[in-house]
C-alpha cells in the first residue's frame, strides 16, 4: 500500500517547525507561507492540526488540471502526486477542486504546489520534535485509528 504521512493531533504543539523546514527544503528560505504543510490553529481549544496533501487515490486536482501538470508516480514505495513546474500554467483550478484545501499558490513562481512527501523522506517528519508527524505504512496508521475509535466506544 505504501507509506503515508500520519498526524497525531494530540502531540502537535503548533511550533510550526514542520512549515519552516518544508519551505527551506523546497524554496531555500524559511517562509511558512511557502510551505507545503500548514499548521491550522484553534486557540479556543489549544488544538493544532498540520494539513498537507493526502495523495488521494482519485485526485480531483489531477482530473481537473487543464495543462496535465499534476501526475502520480511511485517513489520509494509510495504514490506521490507531483506538480510539473514546466507544465503548470498557474490557473489555480486545482486549488478550487481540492475538497481539503491541501494545495497552495506560490505567486513568485506563478504556480501551485502540493506535498510530494519529499520523495519518500519527508523533512517535516524529521523536524517534528514531538512525534506528531509520522511517515508509516498506510495499513499500520489506519489500524491505530481503528483501535483508538474502538477504545472510545
Amino acid at each position: 500500500m505504501g507509506k503515508i504521512l500520519f498526524v497525531n493531533i494530540d502531540k502537535c504543539t503548533g511550533c510550526r517547525l514542520c512549515e519552516v523546514t518544508c519551505s527551506m527544503k523546497h524554496h531555500d528560505e524559511y517562509n511558512p507561507a511557502k510551505a507545503r504543510i500548514t499548521v491550522c490553529s484553534f486557540p479556543q481549544t489549544a488544538t493544532y492540526i498540520p494539513v498537507f496533501c493526502t495523495q488521494c487515490e482519485e485526485a480531483w486536482c489531477q482530473s481537473i488540471c487543464p495543462a496535465g501538470a499534476i501526475t502520480r508516480e511511485q517513489v520509494n514505495g509510495s504514490w506521490i502526486m507531483r506538480v510539473s513546474e514546466t507544465k503548470c500554467v498557474g490557473c489555480k483550478v486545482c486549488l478550487m477542486a481540492c475538497p481539503f484545501g491541501d494545495m497552495s499558490f506560490i505567486p513568485d513562481k506563478r504556480m501551485v504546489q502540493k506535498c510530494d512527501l519529499c520523495d519518500g523522506e519527508p523533512v517535516c517528519v524529521v523536524a517534528c520534535l514531538t512525534g506528531a508527524l509520522q511517515f508509516k505504512e498506510a495499513e499500520v496508521s489506519t489500524l491505530h485509528r481503528k483501535k483508538a475509535t474502538a477504545e472510545k466506544l
